[in-house]
């Protein structure tokens, strides 16, 4: 059954859809018509099993048939993750979201090399969040996570006594294995500061030490930013769940 993110809060026995991008998509892709059944989603996290009741060129109309209420998971996600060059948040940002990130933070550090004015940030934050309601549909996800614009690591360290454990995986100096930063947790908020090619620098491990960052290590082999930003989220969610 094809899945559709509805941008308004799942309430009551009707749903519409107006997005353009989306009924073109519905009407000249997938070739749905009046009668046939869907799946939406809120942002929430609430999900529906709906039937088509009206669809033309500017509104898909909704007739709600059952209802699934979210579901609380015992561990909330936050990853912010180095933007590495050559567009490769795009892919990131997909995985992510296939791995069930909650809250995707792109992260500005001091070996970050892309370089974006106040319109192109705002552009990309755009097309970012465009992927992440994509992958969420793709895989079934019952909520579309969070993307943040562009933040600085400053920033970011400012905000970490929000969450229950921090960890910063680097490529130097005294480190624990993941397995073991996790050993004890069992519910509440992690963030994991994932670093751009080259690593973090030494004043910024400093920093999020101080700042309560556990530093971990992902194996001997130096990953690509991508394949650290999966590899970890993929242990965690293996370990928690």
């Amino acid at each position: 059954m094809h899945r559709f993110y509805i941008n308004q809060r799942i309430e009551g026995n009707t749903l519409s859809i107006t997005d353009t991008g989306q009924l073109h998509h519905i009407r000249d892709v997938l070739r749905l018509k009046a009668g046939d059944e869907v799946t939406v989603f809120d942002s929430a996290g609430n999900e529906c099993a709906c039937s088509i009741a009206t669809l033309n060129k500017k509104q898909m109309v909704l007739t709600v048939k059952s209802r699934r209420h979210a579901e609380v998971r015992e561990a909330r996600l936050t990853v912010a993750c180095a933007i590495p060059k050559k567009g490769g948040m795009d892919e990131i940002i997909d995985n992510l979201t296939q791995l069930g990130v909650d809250d995707i933070i792109p992260l500005k550090t001091e070996r970050v090399i892309v370089r974006l004015d106040e319109g192109k940030r705002k552009a990309r934050l755009e097309r970012w969040q465009r992927i992440a309601q994509s992958a969420a549909q793709q895989s079934q996800r019952s909520s579309i996570p969070l993307v943040e614009p562009i933040t600085s690591m400053e920033s970011v360290l400012a905000r970490s006594p929000e969450f229950d454990l921090k960890l910063i995986p680097t490529l130097s100096g005294e480190r624990r294995h993941v397995r073991e930063a996790l050993a004890e947790f069992k519910h509440g908020s992690i963030l994991v500061l994932i670093g751009p090619e080259g690593d973090f620098t030494s004043q910024e491990v400093e920093r999020a030490k101080s700042a309560g960052f556990i530093p971990v290590s992902l194996g001997d082999n130096i990953l690509r930013v991508g394949t650290a930003a999966v590899a970890v989220v993929s242990y965690i969610r293996f370990s928690l769940e």
